[in-house]
């Protein structure tokens, strides 16, 4: 008879166990139908909004929320259950709900980073290179406060490790140096901007030329202009010069030209009207320095040189409007009968010493 009870009793106490684990499903699913509905609603005020921000955040909380509340439930279902097998109590599943809650609430702070940097890049308003910059300083925070809240989680001392962090840091940084460099190198990189993602850059220290096409944490990828791929530690940009031609205001046009001396008196007028023809070409930014200007005697020719600066700092555009002010240039020169000069070299033979020659004997004179 007792041993009817018994059965009877745990019969009970199992469908009670059964009915809580069912009841806790129920609710979650209620739960998890009520978010969804609640989500769609707010999404659909949101994107009705011309503020971005909320959509950003609804999306970062979609994903995570949906998991809590499968999974906390399910928290207490599997604590149920084996404290019903193993008549023990499960103090690790109250550590299980803290480290859940952690992860959840960085989840959700590195999903909201990434849709707002997102939007950054999509908008083109800011520097890409600093807004990712930034989003990477940013996740990685947030990575540090949940390995910090989850060892707390376990029960170690946070001073202590802090303590420990200090004085491993000090040895890893003397055993990493270079590492750390290049780390801090890429910092700087980001933060004053000598150049970003995209850009043309090159040393004169170094035989460095290329298009930037990534800045990671340890080195910069650049791409030569024969299409080879330079892994450059970012160190090395602290202590070499870079020039950056992406961001010239112009490029410059600078050309010495030669005339032949006996067009000396053609010189005003050709200097003249090459002055004027770039004062009205529309490549040409008259608003900064333009000098067209006779300078020196050369061995062979009357030199004179054009300094001037074009609108556009394109290079392939550039070398084209170049060649369309050398070519008018040339025109120029044409039209007032002169020519550009080349080496010569004169031969003066003194008339005494042609008589001399000729007076020679034959034989001599060869």
């Amino acid at each position: 008879m007792n041993e009817l009870l018994q059965i009877l009793q745990k019969s009970d106490y199992l469908k009670n166990l059964d009915n809580s684990v069912l009841f806790i499903t129920l609710a979650s699913l209620i739960t998890w139908g009520v978010w969804r509905f609640v989500y769609s609603r707010l999404l659909n005020l949101s994107e009705r909004t011309a503020f971005h921000w909320d959509d950003l955040l609804l999306h970062a909380l979609k994903t995570p929320i949906s998991t809590l509340i499968w999974c906390w439930p399910a928290t207490i279902s599997l604590g149920l259950i084996l404290e019903d097998q193993i008549k023990a109590e499960f103090n690790w599943l109250t550590t299980l709900k803290h480290l859940m809650l952690i992860t959840i609430f960085v989840w959700i702070f590195i999903r909201l980073i990434n849709e707002v940097e997102q939007q950054f890049l999509r908008d083109k308003k800011r520097d890409e290179t600093t807004v990712q910059a930034i989003a990477k300083v940013a996740r990685l925070c947030f990575v540090v406060i949940g390995l910090l809240s989850f060892m707390q989680a376990f029960g170690l001392s946070l001073s202590g490790l802090l303590t420990f962090g200090g004085v491993g840091g000090l040895i890893v940084g003397l055993a990493a140096k270079d590492l750390l460099s290049n780390f801090f190198g890429g910092m700087m990189i980001y933060f004053d901007r000598p150049f970003k993602v995209g850009e043309w850059i090159r040393s004169p220290d170094r035989e460095i030329e290329g298009t930037v096409e990534r800045i990671g944490g340890r080195m910069t990828i650049i791409r030569t202009f024969d299409k080879r791929p330079l892994y450059i530690p970012n160190s090395v940009f602290s202590n070499i010069v870079v020039e950056n031609p992406s961001r010239m205001l112009n490029r410059r046009i600078y050309e010495t030209i030669g005339l032949r001396y006996q067009d000396s008196d053609k010189i005003p007028n050709i200097i003249d009207q090459i002055k004027l023809m770039l004062e009205n070409h529309p490549e040409i930014d008259a608003h900064q320095t333009m000098i067209v200007n006779f300078s020196s005697f050369g061995p062979s020719s009357l030199d004179f040189f054009i300094y001037t600066f074009t609108k556009t700092v394109n290079w392939i555009r550039y070398h084209e409007i170049k060649q369309d002010v050398l070519l008018q240039v040339i025109n120029i020169i044409k039209e007032n009968d002169a020519d550009i000069a080349f080496p010569t070299r004169t031969l003066f033979v003194e008339p005494n010493s042609q008589a001399d020659i000729a007076n020679q004997p034959p034989e001599q004179q060869q």
